[in-house]
């Protein structure tokens, strides 16, 4: 059954006005801020794409960053000594993320569970030794970006992400964009099929789907956009190293979606607001002096809280709030 214009008005609200609140960012932000907030945009695209397999499908990858990597890698392979085309940049990086990423799930989707995680671990650590080992990727030292990419029309220059501003809301561009893409997935009969996998899927075969192409091209989409987190990863840093494909950053990226919930889109994104935050206050030597070396310690420790205290992640927080809320009115 549809849900009420007014349902479907307030599901939009809250990321309608954060979309704006993000907009007006720049204006009042330094330069330091408004980059840690381009950070901050890029990993929440990451997470969300991460999101549609884990708390929508159910599919817990730990090799996750292997298709963030190789679009980052990707980008400043093929972007050569000028300044090349956002236009088929960016499609080139989702591709070959979403084309690995074909492969990969043929493979890894034939297995469940701890073999799932660990046969993805293993495809991404193969990509990361790839570039580690051999000179395709500048070893481990990483290479770099000579020049930015644009985006022109003709001969004039609509986009340009060497000037920050241009960078800003190109970033604030995807991660709208990637939102929206993946709300009106989960809506579609695409996304309530996946979640049917999640919770059975054993019925859903015996319902007539083809679970496993359901899941692959689940793994593919969730591949492709993080690709685009990739793309938007190098272009900032100017610079890729084999690190982005490390199993560090698949670790990251899932404690991020768990730190804000599973199961919304919302709680991807303030889980990788909340993550990156968390690292920063912990790596600051101005407050935690000799202890900010060892931020992995603390951050660690607070996710174990966090974890213990707030099962249903941050997200829970309001819907508990909710909850008493409406008991509240009962009473």
């Amino acid at each position: 059954m549809p849900r009420p214009a007014r349902s479907r008005f307030r599901a939009w609200r809250t990321p309608v006005i954060v979309a704006a609140l993000l907009a007006g960012l720049p204006l009042v932000l330094s330069s330091y801020s408004a980059d840690l907030v381009v950070r901050i945009m890029i990993y929440a695209i990451f997470a969300l794409s991460l999101e549609l397999l884990v708390g929508t499908t159910g599919l817990v990858s730990l090799g996750h960053a292997g298709f963030f990597g190789i679009a980052a890698y990707v980008t400043v392979l093929a972007s050569g000594d000028d300044a090349a085309s956002i236009a088929w940049l960016l499609p080139a990086a989702m591709l070959c993320a979403g084309i690995y990423a074909l492969a990969v799930g043929a493979l890894s989707l034939r297995t469940r569970g701890v073999y799932f995680i660990m046969v993805t671990l293993a495809f991404a650590q193969m990509a990361y030794f790839v570039f580690h080992d051999t000179p395709v990727g500048g070893g481990s030292d990483g290479i770099f970006l000579t020049m930015r990419p644009v985006w022109k029309l003709g001969e004039t220059v609509l986009l340009d992400l060497e000037r920050g501003p241009h960078m800003y809301y190109f970033v604030l561009a995807c991660l709208v964009a990637v939102y929206g893409f993946l709300a009106l997935l989960l809506r579609s009969r695409f996304g309530h099929a996946l979640a049917g996998i999640r919770v059975n899927e054993q019925r859903m075969r015996a319902a007539g789907y083809a679970t496993y192409l359901y899941k692959l091209a689940a793994f593919v989409i969730a591949a492709m956009l993080a690709g685009v987190a990739g793309f938007l990863m190098a272009t900032k840093n100017g610079a890729v190293n084999p690190e982005l494909l490390s199993w560090h950053e698949s670790g990251g990226v899932l404690m991020m979606i768990i730190l804000g919930g599973l199961g919304s889109l919302r709680g991807a994104v303030i889980g990788a607001v909340a993550f990156v935050l968390l690292k920063e206050f912990y790596a600051s030597s101005a407050i935690f002096g000799a202890l900010a070396e060892r931020w992995q310690l603390t951050l660690g420790l607070t996710m174990i809280l966090f974890v213990a205290l707030l099962p249903q992640g941050l997200i829970g927080i309001r819907r508990r709030f909710s909850a008493k809320r409406g008991e509240g009115h009962a009473k």
